[in-house]
């Protein structure tokens, strides 16, 4: 099946540009828009794997596009941002982005990025002979197969990295897993986000299977060592 891309910037320049560049790379199935909410109507229509959204548009800003999107899609989505400083980063990641790359940028990079997160979701829909499709751990089971996480058998949304991050974890359950090798497992060429990035991300998973997200039980924090998801609840 070929893979959908969604190019969202009001600067025509950049997104012809990164049209370009992602043709000769062997992509042909393209969607251009220029405003937030031409982004999620043709989100909705394209359905598309990866979404490249610039955060200043000129109706909605791309922190509430993504929100938006969120609503009814789990594609990679990439911020574009002129924006440098960790807490916009943080912003960007915490409202459901999947990386964040600032401007200005090589196209090169961004094609790049595209590749490593579309290789993330053939991870995410691969089901090796030799290990297991479904992974429980306490009240939660990861469905790798369909993708899907249910606690106490109710479905909960994640985002393709919290798919990733929970499902590595799941996979070493009761072991002190450490920031670096969670940057090398999930992220992986993309290991250079700030330190941030993991805290950010294991706070929205706390917030989706704890049942008090400020007092987990489940998935804890090792102070000083990285974090561990336990097999089981006492």
């Amino acid at each position: 099946m070929e893979n959908k891309i969604l190019l969202v910037d009001d600067e025509k320049d950049i997104v012809d540009l990164m049209e370009e560049v992602l043709q000769k790379d062997g992509f042909q199935s393209i969607q251009k828009v220029f405003t937030g909410r031409d982004a999620i109507n043709i989100c909705r229509l394209f359905q598309p794997d990866v979404v490249v959204l610039d955060i200043m548009l000129p109706d909605i800003d791309g922190l509430e596009v993504c929100k938006q999107i969120r609503e009814f899609s789990y594609c990679s989505i990439l911020f574009l941002s002129s924006k440098s400083d960790d807490i916009d980063k943080i912003l960007g990641l915490s409202c459901g982005g999947d990386d964040y790359i600032t401007k200005p940028f090589s196209p090169r990079e961004v094609v790049f990025r595209i590749k490593a997160q579309l290789r993330r979701q053939q991870y995410q829909t691969a089901s090796p002979v030799n290990e297991q499709a479904r992974l429980v751990a306490g009240p939660l089971t990861l469905d790798k197969e369909s993708c899907r996480l249910y606690k106490n058998g109710k479905e909960i949304g994640l985002t393709g990295r919290e798919f990733l991050l929970l499902s590595y974890l799941m996979e070493n359950a009761d072991k002190i897993i450490s920031k670096e090798r969670l940057y090398e497992q999930v992220w992986g060429e993309c290991s250079s986000i700030c330190d941030n990035t993991i805290m950010v991300h294991i706070r929205h998973l706390r917030e989706k299977i704890e049942d008090s997200p400020s007092n987990p039980q489940q998935l804890i924090t090792v102070k000083g060592l990285g974090y561990k998801l336990k097999k089981r609840i006492e």
